[in-house]
């Protein structure tokens, strides 16, 4: 049986296989503690590593250790408690000191084990059992990296590229193309000196071709000489391994991200779907190589801004959502083709709107938004009963539960939670 040891190290000089196998035993803690992170971290860090702790009592190893057993003959001194003939239980572990803890049996102690997960593995924990809804590699465009394909072979090239195999073939074929009409004629005129020899062998024969068979024998000896001084290999033999360099194509991505600006959108729930539109795009960078991000804001009317004024301009007015879809169609219709591009949307509001401009909305966004794109997703960040918008969505999840979902978010501690929700791995 063939066993093969993976000696890679990683970036630090330790073994990246026996770091993969920590990483899997402990991976309850890591996944927590990562949970833990996104709440607590602003948006800005999102992506740098986490220091993780693990208790020491989960990384302790079985092991075998003598207690008081048996039976012991001690006198003990007396008091009010105890009289003669009682059986006094075994002590259970250390004592209690006065800082709450559990004192150690032999006076020593161990902190909790901590270690620090790198970024990439900080985003693996994130985003781990997610998949992208209806991931589709539509058409490969914008190419960025590169790789090397053979490209045939050439007469000039450096000696490690050198097809040896290739170059001996090439050399047996050129010896036998030069040296074919000379062993056509040496078979033809050993054939006649075999002749010659054997009638001049024959007894009782009278032979007077001496000369004949002597021009022969020197015409022979010349074509060999002729035949040995072929070259076993020549330099136009060599044959090199050619490699071109070929465009490697990239999978694109939109994310459009949609936020009700309006007055009763406090700056509290513009940071809860400031979150929630970090977390989305870290996903998505995930899965495509190339992402472009549309910033639409709107009240009464939508303009698409860029991230500094949409998360930070205090421009607001009056609710009308319906504005803000007409803007994303006609940018779609505009700059991003379905067949070229996999177009994402996120709208965050407090579902606040005018009642008149909710079914428009919903019918905007079921004809005119779902066939164009692969997932929209909704979120109702308020803690109040939902409006009229939460319930002409409702409708339309019923009928596309593959391309739209929604969600509400009451406080922060809810974001990555509902962004797990909207997201999770769906059955097949």
């Amino acid at each position: 049986m063939t066993h093969i040891v993976d000696r890679r190290l990683n970036g630090k000089n330790k073994s990246a296989v026996n770091r993969e196998r920590f990483l899997r035993r402990y991976r309850q803690h890591i996944k927590k503690a990562v949970a833990d992170a996104v709440q607590r971290r602003s948006i800005t860090d999102i992506e740098r590593g986490e220091s993780v702790s693990i208790p020491s009592r989960d990384i302790q190893e079985p092991i075998f250790r003598h207690g008081q057993g048996g039976r012991r003959e001690i006198v003990h001194p007396g008091n009010r408690e105890y009289v003669t003939g009682d059986t006094l239980p075994k002590p259970q572990g250390g004592g209690a000191g006065q800082g709450g803890g559990q004192a150690s049996p032999d006076g020593e102690g161990m902190d909790e084990f901590a270690f620090q997960i790198t970024q990439e593995e900080f985003l693996d924990f994130l985003f781990d059992d997610l998949e992208l809804p209806n991931l589709a590699r539509k058409r490969l465009k914008d190419t960025e990296t590169f790789k090397y394909v053979r490209a045939g072979y050439s007469t000039q090239g450096v000696p490690a590229r050198l097809d040896v195999v290739r170059s001996l073939r090439g050399a047996h074929a050129r010896r036998l193309s030069l040296g074919g009409a000379r062993r056509r004629k040496l078979k033809e005129l050993e054939e006649q000196l075999a002749e010659l020899l054997a009638a001049r062998a024959e007894p009782d024969a009278a032979f007077s071709k001496e000369d004949q068979i002597q021009v022969l024998e020197d015409e022979i000896a010349r074509l060999k000489g002729n035949l040995k001084r072929i070259p076993f290999i020549d330099e136009i033999d060599l044959r090199y391994r050619q490699h071109r360099k070929e465009p490697q194509p990239a999978t694109s991505a939109v994310m459009f991200c949609l936020m009700d600006v309006s007055g009763s959108m406090t700056q509290m729930h513009k940071d809860i779907a400031k979150r929630f539109f970090i977390l989305l795009y870290l996903f998505l960078k995930k899965n495509y190589k190339k992402i472009d991000v549309v910033f639409i804001r709107h009240h009464t009317s939508a303009k698409e801004v860029d991230e500094e004024e949409f998360f930070y301009s205090r421009e607001t007015g009056g609710t009308i959502v319906s504005s803000a879809l007409k803007l994303m169609k006609k940018i779609v219709e505009a700059r991003y083709s379905p067949a070229e591009w996999n177009i994402y949307a996120a709208q965050a509001s407090d579902g606040d709107n005018w009642n008149d401009d909710s079914p428009v909305c919903g019918k905007l966004l079921k004809d005119g938004i779902l066939p164009l794109v692969q997932y929209f997703a909704y979120v109702e960040i308020t803690p109040q009963d939902h409006q009229m918008l939460w319930y002409e969505y409702e409708k339309i999840m019923e009928e596309r539960p593959h391309s739209f979902a929604m969600q509400q978010i009451a406080d922060a501690g809810e974001i990555y939670p509902v962004f797990r929700h909207l997201f999770e791995r769906k059955a097949a």
